[in-house]
């Protein structure tokens, strides 16, 4: 049934594994566990065997069974662990799971079938650190800034349950079950439904390269569930070639887009999915949820460090078939290098021309396409010329690029208002899809840092690890500064640190920041957005690049967008740019002629223009 025709229908979605309701009051229980003898549902206290299969699937249908009721499966040593598909959690990932109706919630928005990918203007956050509550209920009373900011698009970092009650989430143990320190999954969807009242989508981000240290019994259930000759930097890697593991995960992905009415996933660090099947996980996934959600805008984007186009190629009217867009590093990493000076590790790539660098990933996508990178020296990266601006989502700041510094300093902090606010505009006003990380919106200089919540040897493994990290990183080497200086991430007032501080909007800085994003992302609504509808590959062009100043020209639909961006501390001539300025951060006189600052441009400046038909509104 497509989308639009959906009228206060349930949603739900039948998974292959864990507790399903196939009737009032029966539930089926699901478990794959070849590495058992026997299995026992443990339901309301007591144990029951469950039968079993050739193939390694262990079933009981029990009746009488409310929302609500407590289970756990039972191995052969007496480990009673919680369901791997379980829905919900009484409390952590020891402890029992719940029995979820997923009918149970009462949609208010029945007939919301997305947004298109060219109006997204994505806006990154962590449910535990976004407010003072760090629930889902709470984030809520939120979403009418963010829709008056400019967001279209909210992307929520992991929120499957972890270890521990804190931490980033990509240490996911139960991939069906949102975090219980966020609220049930009854919130999850009311917050969904709550974005959707406002126009905005939601993103989630998904983990399915490994599973976290902390409450993962899979390998007693299932060791096959793994292939231990085949290593990721988080342990051995996901056997995808086994039907079991491979419905776990498809089902996932659909289960979220399904059952939570979300618009999309952000699947991270694919390079790490590792899979030799006829047809690779990831063109499965994004096929079945293609099939399955007919009518609806879904959007697929991928974190992945090899800059490869295959997941992302677009079919010859411009539609797309698997994955909608990729995480842009290449414009932060040369973007961070033009702001802070630092080469240090994978900036050592960007560290010589670095203009030249960014200029290419304005017009091309990215900067690396099969050279060598000097961090690594291997080739890196295929040729993206052909590829659409909309398959790129840039940003300059993430939860990643800020939280996985020693001391989560924010751009603003390492490099000042002026700086920022150019970079920023760059950002906002190229066709690219932007992504800002929650805060930088309005001058936030709280940090991001790493957190977690385990306890024990595992707690003095993460901690002692993260100050080994940067032991020889810039400000760490030679006497430089004090490891021991860095956060715990397993202290609670680490976590504490991280808490946007909303008291700052009322502050001359904090509507200085807003007035400024949200003025140009109406400008990249009302001029910017209605040429990328149609926007195809080869549209890119780079004009210049004399030391600091670049200008690069896109041609999309019937017009063609140029900027010209002065990144540095002295003024520079301004290149001639086509048609009539819609930007200009010196002077804001929109409509003049392109290149009317007096030849000049001043010190991290920037001047857009649009020449032609200017798509339509």
């Amino acid at each position: 049934m497509p989308a639009a025709d959906i009228a206060n229908e349930f949603r739900t979605f039948p998974k292959t594994w864990g507790a399903e309701y196939v009737a009032a009051g029966e539930v089926r229980f699901r478990l794959w566990a070849p590495g058992q003898k026997d299995v026992q549902l443990r339901l309301n206290g007591k144990d029951t065997p469950m039968t079993a299969d050739r193939d390694g699937w262990f079933e009981i249908l029990a009746t009488g069974v409310e929302p609500g009721a407590e289970y756990q499966f039972v191995l052969d040593d007496g480990l009673a662990i919680a369901d791997p598909a379980s829905r919900a959690q009484k409390g952590d990932v020891h402890g029992p799971s719940l029995v979820v109706d997923p009918t149970d919630y009462p949609w208010h928005v029945t007939k919301w079938i997305g947004r298109p990918w060219e109006e997204a203007v994505i806006y990154e956050l962590h449910i535990g650190t976004f407010t003072a509550d760090g629930t889902f209920r709470s984030a809520i009373e939120r979403l009418p800034y963010l829709k008056k900011l400019g967001i279209t698009a909210v992307e929520i970092m992991p929120v499957a349950q972890f270890g521990g009650t804190r931490g980033w989430g990509y240490d996911g143990v139960l991939l069906y079950a949102p975090h219980s320190a966020y609220g049930p999954p009854e919130d999850f969807k009311a917050f969904v439904d709550a974005a959707h009242e406002h126009g905005l989508m939601v993103l989630l981000d998904v983990v399915y390269n490994h599973f976290g240290p902390d409450g993962n019994y899979l390998p007693a259930c299932a060791p096959e569930f793994f292939h231990p000759d085949t290593p990721t930097p988080w342990g051995a890697a996901i056997a995808y070639d086994k039907p079991a593991v491979r419905s776990f995960f498809l089902d996932n992905a659909l289960y979220w887009l399904e059952e939570f009415n979300l618009d999309g996933l952000r699947f991270d660090a694919v390079d790490q999915i590792r899979d030799e099947s006829e047809r690779h996980f990831l063109l499965e996934v994004a096929e079945r949820i293609r099939a399955e959600n007919p009518g609806r805008h879904i959007h697929l984007t991928t974190e992945d460090n090899r800059n490869i186009t295959s997941l992302h190629e677009r079919g010859e009217d411009g539609s797309v078939p698997h994955h909608t867009g990729e995480w842009n590093d290449d414009f932060h990493n040369v973007i961070h290098v033009i702001a802070t000076g630092e080469t240090d590790a994978y900036y050592k790539d960007f560290a010589k021309d670095p203009h030249k660098h960014l200029a290419r990933v304005l017009a091309e996508g990215f900067a690396h396409q099969g050279e060598v990178a000097a961090s690594t020296g291997k080739k890196r990266g295929s040729i993206s010329t052909h590829q659409p601006p909309t398959a790129f989502i840039d940003f300059i700041q993430n939860h990643d690029q800020v939280g996985n510094r020693a001391l989560g300093e924010r751009l603003l902090t390492l490099a000042g208002e002026d700086k920022v606010k150019a970079l920023m505009t760059v950002l906002l006003l190229s066709p690219h899809i932007p992504l800002l990380f929650m805060g930088e919106e309005f001058g936030e200089d709280h940090p991001f840092l790493f957190f977690t919540d385990f306890h024990g040897d595992l707690a003095k493994i993460v901690r002692e690890g993260r100050r080994k990290e940067f032991a020889g990183h810039a400000g760490f080497r030679d006497g430089e500064g004090d490891t021991s200086d860095i956060p715990d991430p397993n202290a609670k007032k680490t976590l504490d640190a991280c808490k946007l501080d909303w008291d700052k909007l009322e502050t001359d800085i904090g509507r200085n920041w807003t007035g400024f994003v949200e003025d140009m992302l109406t400008l990249r609504r009302e001029k910017i957005v209605p040429l990328l509808g149609e926007a195809r590959g080869h549209a890119g062009k780079v004009l210049k690049v004399d030391g600091g100043t670049i200008a690069v020209s896109w041609k999309l639909c019937n017009a063609t967008l140029s900027m010209a961006a002065n990144l540095s501390d002295e003024a520079s001539s301004q290149p001639d740019l086509a048609g009539q300025i819609i930007h200009e951060t010196t002077s804001g006189k929109a409509g003049n002629k392109a290149g009317a600052n007096d030849g000049l441009l001043p010190p991290w400046s920037v001047v857009v223009s649009i020449d032609g038909t200017e798509g339509k509104n």
